[in-house]
């Protein structure tokens, strides 16, 4: 009896030795590796994005105090910054291309609806010399150039699990755990994203014009 207590163990410890070799050499720790970076940069571009969502108050609030009948930009920064807070943006979503379709579409909107408030400024030249509004503009700036970088980090990553996935022999381990490729960024998304943005969103007929 001591020695089958003894042997139990020693052989519990083989299998499971041989099970983490067989795993490893089939490549499902390396596809865990890489789904987790997935999602670790899928959380730095929301955290980004968030970062910028947080911004908008405060510059509408400071843009408002210079140019309160530009009240048509404001509803549209409202109703882009209420579309994009709206999606929930769960780790399901990256599995999910339509709902990452949704994001994507949601935040360029949010993107365009601030481009025309950045463009106000350029017919108020007060608004443009606010020392509050110019910090706010060099946050927004700052801002912009995270998302970019945190979106083409996303984008390679999701194309490392992807290449991964569809690979022999991994490709068989990842059909054995249900492991399949995950949706990216859009490729007309992927060129906009491929410079960091500037903020200066100023209307140049406009500006040609005072």
């Amino acid at each position: 009896m001591k020695r089958q207590s003894i042997v139990k163990p020693i052989m519990l410890a083989a299998v499971l030795a041989t099970s983490t070799v067989g795993l490893s050499g089939c490549g499902y720790n390396n596809l865990q590796a890489k789904d987790e970076q997935v999602t670790a940069s899928w959380s730095e571009v929301v955290n980004q994005y968030q970062r910028r969502s947080d911004l908008v108050p405060n510059l509408v609030k400071v843009v408002q105090q210079y140019a309160e009948q530009e009240q048509e930009v404001f509803t549209q920064v409202a109703e882009a910054r209420s579309r994009a807070g709206g999606i929930t943006v769960t780790p399901e979503v990256l599995n999910d291309p339509e709902a990452m379709e949704r994001y994507a579409a949601a935040q360029e909107q949010m993107t365009g609806a601030l481009s025309r408030l950045m463009a106000v400024s350029e017919r108020y030249p007060e608004l443009k010399s606010d020392a509050l509004f110019q910090d706010l503009q060099a946050q927004l700036e700052g801002t912009e150039n995270r998302i970019t970088v945190a979106r083409n980090r996303y984008i390679q990553e999701v194309q490392s699990y992807n290449t991964t996935v569809r690979q022999f022999p991994t490709n068989i381990t990842a059909k054995v755990f249900g492991m399949d490729t995950k949706p990216n960024f859009s490729v007309a998304n992927e060129e906009s994203i491929s410079t960091a943005p500037t903020v200066d969103f100023g209307d140049d007929d406009a500006a040609s014009t005072q």
